[in-house]
């Protein structure tokens, strides 16, 4: 038992690992040494491997160190650095005991071939193991699946085995590789293609310890012999007549070659690692590359760097997910397909006059009808960077529900944010709604848009976004205030937008101007009656940012990197299941209001039981506060001096009062579009599957589609950036010399004398 949180490694070398053949399982047996040591969470690895070095007898930089997990004897763990070791002693402190495996370093590999790994050479021959492994570049991983409909010329010589692209780490019999021992059975068993016949091959002769090449390989037949000179081993698989299978016609197992001598290494491809990675992938379609390398290296003794482990991954996710080339040439189709499963939906594209794709345009009956039908006049537009291999944004139009939740309205994908795009993208949404009513659209004033909104919609409201309107105050005002200043003058600046009267925004706008001129300069400057509350002319309900859409980005982000048209069908899925969910949900609601405005408007009927109403003059009613406060209401016109019912869509408590003395409910003054009964209407409709494009491109082409080819974007290296919305007090603190006070410098770097 552990004691003192204490573990007691008991340490042995000498012996070897033999395998069950029944279940896999590993043991240690033969005549060797073993002691015991007590460790801990605060003993270091080198200590460790000091006293093991003086009792083997071994240098503590030549040897290696491995362990079970508790409750596994088929995967054997590897010590390689401090982090290894503290989690080895973590996870056997329960157990008290962990077994250490102490044995010498494996010899390091060395290159057997100087000859170039030329273009030929890696699609001419395919090599399924090869004695001594060797490392190559990034740019070296090569796909070895051959599915040309021609012979291939196998002009590579027995003794130059082709260059490998990864580095074998461990000699030793992996687990999963003893699986692929019975992948091919002899004759007559049957594959369903070729490529998956020639997986097995790879398979089998890396459990068997040999290596092979091709003397035919094309569509009809491929026959392989032992790469070793004079051995009998050979296979010849062949198409099955009047079916797709293929059939193994003949087989020789016999080996003659010295195969059993020479420790199995293998030729990891970037298509061998793909065939391990496809169905983990369909498990964990976030599988990262960094777990990719380790796991490789754990199961199989491959050692691969995070760009090849990317790389692999990647060939492995088209492979399940479609050609990303393959899938613009379907949007054609797709678009048509959308129009037939959801009768009166927009699904329109256009192309550049080299038939490359430019922009995509979707919006489904189902968000025209419940925008028209039950939401307020009221688009939010945005953007989404894809961070797909052609790259791309995505223009986004999303609207409001009763209860502030996310009802996308109408996206488009476009090769550039650009204002020809906007323009474009406007110009359908317009013709898609065919609305009377006046939209307030909630949006950036910049990349097009200021001049894009009324040019198309010309009677319409522009609200700057608020955030975006900060973070260029912010920038453009960086480097003349400190950062204390600064946060001073941002939470000032959110106060003169949210005013609700011209007092209250004349206030906001002079305590900022105590902090600095300029700032008072360049907020008057910013247009504010396009975004403060007090001078916007318009109704947006008190929606200030136009990134309102947050679920419909991180759908984005779970989806960019797929093909097209499946990215096009994951927002299908998940706006389909968006619109039955609220369904479902709307159903169970027995008030007029919807739950969120319902608790709102019970707060304001509890404080207008505190006010007093003073006799009428005609419509205006005034309203008396108990902290002797004075409201002017004017019911015909259902407006609030205080301006919170004009902003909201529900009476303010001074307006509730007016309506309880006249005898009225205070539900036949709010917003209509903040009833259950409009909520409903909003997600009416029902968004339909579409079918499945792999099944739709067998069938025969539709004539007269335009045919599309992907655009000449590609994606930039580096990580992948996805939006990200940050808090809006977020300002990072800049750099204040303790010597002069000024910015942008330190100390250090200060030229004052």
């Amino acid at each position: 038992m552990a004691t003192n949180n204490k573990v007691i490694a008991i340490c042995r070398s000498g012996g070897e690992f033999v395998t069950n053949k029944d279940d896999g399982l590993l043991s240690y047996s033969g005549s060797g040494d073993a002691f015991a040591i007590d460790i801990d969470q605060n003993t270091s690895m080198s200590d460790f491997k000091t006293e093991l070095a003086e009792y083997f007898g071994f240098g503590v930089e030549t040897m290696t160190l491995k362990y079970f997990l508790p409750g596994n004897k088929k995967t054997l763990i590897t010590i390689s650095k401090d982090k290894d070791f503290m989690r080895m002693v973590k996870f056997s402190a329960d157990a008290g005991t962990v077994e250490v495996f102490v044995m010498p370093q494996e010899s390091g590999v060395v290159n057997v071939s100087n000859m170039p790994a030329s273009r030929s050479s890696r699609t001419t021959a395919s090599e399924g193991v090869v004695p001594v492994i060797t490392a190559a570049g990034d740019d070296d991983i090569v796909d070895e699946d051959m599915t040309n409909d021609f012979q291939i010329d196998l002009a590579m010589p027995d003794e130059s085995p082709l260059p490998c692209n990864f580095v074998l780490v461990d000699q030793k019999h992996h687990t999963a590789i003893q699986q692929w021992e019975n992948v091919i059975t002899g004759v007559d068993q049957r594959f369903n293609s070729f490529i998956e016949f020639r997986d097995a091959l790879h398979k089998y002769s890396v459990a068997h310890g040999f290596a092979y090449k091709y003397k035919k390989n094309d569509s009809h037949r491929v026959s392989v012999k032992c790469k070793a000179q004079g051995c009998p081993w050979r296979i010849t698989a062949a198409r099955l007549s009047t079916t797709q299978l293929i059939c193994i016609k003949k087989m020789n197992p016999r080996h003659t070659c010295e195969r059993a001598v020479i420790k199995p290494g293998y030729r990891a491809t970037r298509g061998w690692v793909r065939t391990i990675l496809k169905e983990k992938l369909k498990a964990f379609p976030d599988y990262k590359p960094k777990d990719i390398a380790e796991d490789i290296k754990r199961e199989y003794g491959i050692q691969l760097n995070y760009s090849q482990a990317w790389r692999a991954k990647e060939v492995a996710r088209e492979q399940l997910q479609g050609s990303y080339k393959e899938a613009y040439s379907q949007l054609p189709l797709l678009c048509e397909k959308i129009k037939e499963t959801n009768p009166a939906s927009i699904a329109v594209f256009a192309t550049k006059e080299d038939s490359s794709f430019h922009r995509l345009f979707i919006s489904f009956y189902a968000s025209i009808s419940g925008f028209k039908q039950g939401s307020r006049p009221l688009l939010f537009l945005d953007n989404a960077v894809l961070n797909s291999k052609y790259q791309g944004v995505m223009l986004i139009a999303t609207a409001s529900d009763a209860e502030d939740g996310v009802f996308p309205v109408a996206f488009a994908v476009v090769d550039a944010e650009t204002e020809e795009n906007w323009l474009w993208f406007l110009q359908q949404l317009k013709s898609a709604l065919s609305e009377s009513r006046r939209i307030t659209f909630v949006a950036d004033f910049q990349n097009g848009l200021k001049n894009a909104i009324p040019q198309v919609f010309e009677d319409a409201h522009h609200a700057y976004c608020l955030r975006q309107l900060a973070e260029k105050m912010n920038t453009d005002l960086k480097g003349q205030f400190s950062h204390e200043a600064r946060r001073y003058m941002l939470n000032d600046f959110y106060s003169v937008a949210y005013a609700t009267t011209p007092e209250g925004y004349c206030s906001a706008l002079e305590s900022m101007k105590n902090i600095s001129p300029d700032a008072c300069k360049w907020v008057t400057e910013s247009e504010p009656h396009h975004w403060a509350n007090a001078l916007f002319q318009g109704e947006r309900y008190n929606q200030m940012y136009s990134t309102f859409g947050l679920d419909f980005y991180s759908w984005v982000s779970e989806a960019h990197e797929f093909p097209i048209t499946q990215m096009i069908d994951e927002f299908r899925a998940k706006m389909m299941q968006s619109i039955y969910t609220r369904q479902v949900q709307s159903r169970d609601w027995v008030t007029t209001l919807t739950p969120s405005n319902e608790e709102k408007l019970q707060k304001e009927m509890a404080l207008a039981h505190t006010l007093q109403v003073s006799p009428p003059e005609g419509s205006l009613f005034q309203v008396n506060g108990g902290d002797s406060s004075i409201n002017i209401v004017d019911i015909d016109q259902c407006d609030c001096d205080c301006k919170i019912w004009r902003l909201t869509g529900l009476p303010c408590s001074h307006a509730v009062a007016v309506i309880m003395c006249i005898e009225k409910s205070p539900y036949e003054y709010c917003s209509r579009y903040l009833t259950v009964e409009s909520h409903r209407l909003m997600y009416a409709e029902s968004i339909h599957p579409v079918p499945n494009m792999d099944r739709m491109m067998m069938e025969e082409a539709v004539e007269g589609l335009v045919a599309v080819t992907p655009p000449p974007t590609r994606r930039t290296p580096g990580r992948p950036k996805m939006k990200r919305v940050e808090p809006l007090d977020m300002i990072k603190r800049q750099l204040q010399c303790s010597k002069c006070k000024g910015l942008g410098h330190n100390k250090k770097t200060c030229k004052a004398d």
